[in-house]
């Protein structure tokens, strides 16, 4: 996730503190999270769900984590095997932090940090050039449909798009995806999505 919009009341988790990456090279690794209004690291429990759905098609990956935060869901898939990821984030402190991990991480060149508006940014890159994307915005900005018709075109033909959004938040499959896998804690519903084949 990325600006900071989200009342304390609503967190799905403390805003301050640390979130660990949990499996691959790099488990156990401290992700530093930063006291910044609506800054909510998704789950453990969410993130090894997503990454088991995901297993197969890791390997190799090139990712895209659009509303980076803490960068857990990009670094958690470079532990796993992706081969680079992109995080994109518009708070400067928060892209700072996650350069700091990635340069003390053995291969963390392979994450590339942005500190730039997301779907500004989006805008401005070549189609069909990720293979898994994960859109986790701050959930009182409502940018999930934008963000998937922006996104659609960025990925590649056997390409996946993970969504995390309020249990009761409405956002529309972007055309020519399908609903794969899904899931739901009290706080937060989380779907993987893959082209129609």
């Amino acid at each position: 996730m990325q600006r900071p919009s989200r009342p304390a009341a609503s967190r799905a988790a403390p805003s301050a503190g640390k979130v660990r990456l949990i499996g691959g090279r790099w488990r156990g690794t401290k992700l530093a999270v930063p006291d910044v209004a609506g800054l909510r690291p998704t789950s453990d429990r969410v993130r090894e769900t997503l990454f088991n759905w995901l297993m197969p098609v890791l390997p190799g990956a090139s990712v895209l984590d659009l509303f980076a935060g803490s960068g857990a869901l990009g670094l958690e898939a470079l532990s796993r095997g992706a081969a680079r990821a992109v995080l994109v984030e518009r708070d400067a402190g928060l892209a700072a932090a996650m350069r700091e991990t990635t340069a003390r991480l053995d291969g963390g060149e392979a994450a590339t940090v942005v500190q730039s508006d997301a779907l500004a940014w989006l805008g401005a890159q070549p189609d069909a050039q990720f293979d898994i994307a994960f859109v986790d915005p701050p959930f009182a900005a409502g940018l999930w449909s934008a963000a998937l018709e922006a996104l659609s075109p960025k990925l590649r033909a056997q390409g996946w798009l993970y969504v995390e959004s309020p249990p009761d938040a409405h956002w529309a499959l972007p055309a020519g995806w399908q609903l794969h896998r899904e899931g739901r804690t009290r706080e937060v519903r989380y779907a993987l999505l893959r082209r129609d084949a």
